[in-house]
């Protein structure tokens, strides 16, 4: 008899467990940090010293353009009107004696609250949206790297950033002995300036969860600050609940150098904490490289356009390009509904109204808008360095080598993106000349400013030429230094902006293409440096094309 037996069944190998990552969600967020402040070690420096710069000139410049009691107090009176209240801040700043301190208070805490906040937006998405859309985020994310490493660092980044540029700001304004300036108000103004780019760093983190593309994220961030100085200028003129809803508000309603209220900043740091953590609620709910808004599906068949180059290009610029035009339109209406009190603003200023009546013309209203025109034309220009730059993104993302792949060749693929940003930035200085004309014929009573000031807008058409010439020069035979493009409207900006103030010469504004452009409406029209303008960036146009065909193009 035989007795089946029943084979023993092997034991199942255990499992192992999936090693835990050491620090969670947050593993990897120090080495991250480093990374991106190696990556920034030229970026954040430039941009930090060139804030302090910008503050400790125009100090140096109000103390010497109004030294004596009298002159403060004829500017007061001038800045207390509605369209001085609606440029700089609050009339509480007027109410006492009108030193240097509340001068800075009412006229540079606004916009340096504003351009802090540009350096927080920029930096969280440089190192969190756009570390997705190129692919690196991921390939970091397959090591011992946290879900939430990359924001944190991000956000650890911007923070430290802002801070920085505080205390420079409490520093030098400490340190500047100027009337008025005392040391709890200069740390309060540094602290204003820093709790804005905090502000506004968090909101761009919540950004960078809705969008799927970095420049959707730094759009939502730079709208977001848009809207915050729009709603900071209607409080100012009269509806004073509007500035409450502005961090900007905030900031200058701490009335640093006269009353000195630290209570102002906690909504901003309230904000602050709930945007950040928001963002970190909302990147949980997300897969890498996906925005919690999906792109809308595109047509089963690509349109006529789609299949030529430069409808191509237009339609990866079409959100950049009406970004811009709304901006610029709305900064030109906000300029032109002052317009029509040139005579008063400038009235008491006589340093200022000498500067502006150099640039001819019959009156101060005409000369007035030949300089808020170049202001305009700065805005255009920083359109074009943004349309001429995404041909640096499209090749470091990879999509530039399989384009062309195919029969297009290098120098129509980058003429269609660079025939956008000529057509764009022209389109863009047009609408603010339409928007600037309208709103100052309004508030001037004078129609036939309409047509000349949308006129006279195309003039700077070829200085934004020349701007994406020498972008193009850059990307050609520089790429990766192809951001020091932006150079070209900084430095206008400084020198438009910041150049009479500070009674800078002739021949460092003819530095720049904008230096070169007759200010129209106050000047005539002259053809040949606008002949000249063009030349020259046909030259750097053809300059750049032939660097981009004798080089490498990036492959990934």
């Amino acid at each position: 008899m035989t007795a089946a037996t029943t084979p023993a069944t092997a034991p199942r190998p255990a499992v192992a467990a999936p090693p835990r990552r050491a620090g969670g969600a947050l593993a990897g967020t120090g080495v991250l940090l480093r990374f991106a402040l190696r990556r920034d070690r030229v970026r954040l420096p430039v941009w930090i010293a060139a804030l302090w710069a910008v503050n400790s000139l125009s100090l140096s410049s109000l103390t010497t353009e109004y030294a004596d009691a009298g002159a403060r107090a004829g500017l007061a009176e001038t800045m207390g009107g509605a369209a001085g209240l609606a440029m700089t801040g609050p009339e509480r700043y007027l109410a006492g004696d009108y030193t240097y301190g509340p001068m800075m208070g009412q006229q540079m805490l606004g916009y340096l609250a504003l351009a802090v906040g540009v350096l927080g937006v920029l930096t969280v998405v440089r190192h969190t949206r756009a570390e997705e859309e190129t692919g690196r985020a991921e390939l970091l994310r397959a090591a011992a790297v946290g879900r939430h490493a990359h924001l944190t660092a991000a956000l650890a980044v911007a923070v430290g950033a802002s801070l920085a540029v505080g205390a420079l700001l409490a520093a030098g304004m400490a340190g500047s002995g100027a009337e008025g300036v005392t040391a709890g108000g200069s740390l309060l103004y540094g602290a204003a300036c820093a709790a804005s780019g905090v502000v506004f760093a968090g909101l761009a983190a919540v950004g960078a969860q809705i969008s799927p593309f970095a420049r959707g994220a730094s759009g939502l961030g730079l709208g977001a600050l848009g809207l915050a100085f729009a709603l900071r200028a209607v409080g100012d003129v009269g509806a004073d609940a509007f500035s409450w809803l502005s961090p900007i508000g905030w900031a200058q309603r701490t009335y640093v150098y006269v009353d000195d209220r630290w209570w102002p900043l906690l909504p901003a740091v309230a904000l602050a904490v709930a945007a950040a953590a928001g963002a970190y609620a909302l990147s949980a709910r997300r897969d890498v490289g996906a925005g919690l808004r999906p792109p809308r599906p595109g047509r089963p068949a690509a349109s006529a356009g789609l299949l030529r180059p430069v409808g191509f290009a237009l339609r990866l610029q079409r959100g950049v390009l009406a970004g811009f035009g709304a901006g610029a339109l709305l900064f030109s209406l906000m300029y032109g509904s002052v317009l029509g009190n040139a005579d008063d603003l400038l009235a008491e200023n006589e340093r200022l109204r000498e500067s502006v009546l150099r640039l001819g013309g019959d009156g101060l209203l005409e000369a007035f808008a030949s300089v808020v025109m170049s202001v305009l034309a700065i805005v255009a220009s920083l359109y074009v360095v943004q349309a001429v730059q995404r041909l640096r993104g499209e090749e470091g993302a990879g999509r530039a080598e399989p384009v062309l792949a195919t029969g297009l060749s290098r120098a129509r693929w980058a003429g269609s993106h660079l025939a956008v940003a000529l057509a764009g930035g022209t389109l863009v200085m047009l609408l603010a000349g339409a928007g600037f004309g309208l709103s100052g014929a309004a508030s001037a009573d004078d129609w036939s400013l309409f047509g000349e000031l949308t006129l006279a807008s195309l003039a700077y058409a070829p200085a934004l030429w020349v701007t994406a010439g020498a972008a193009l020069v850059l990307y050609g035979w520089l790429p990766k230094a192809s951001a020091a493009a932006w150079a070209v409207p900084a430095y206008a900006f400084f020198v438009v902006y910041l150049g009479e103030l500070m009674s800078l010469p002739d021949v460092l504004r003819d530095l720049s293409p904008i230096g070169h452009v007759p200010q129209v409406p106050a000047a005539e029209w002259r053809w040949l440096p606008l002949t000249l303008l063009t030349a020259v960036a046909a030259c750097l146009i053809a300059a750049g094309l032939a660097g981009l065909r004798r080089r490498d193009v990036d492959m990934k």
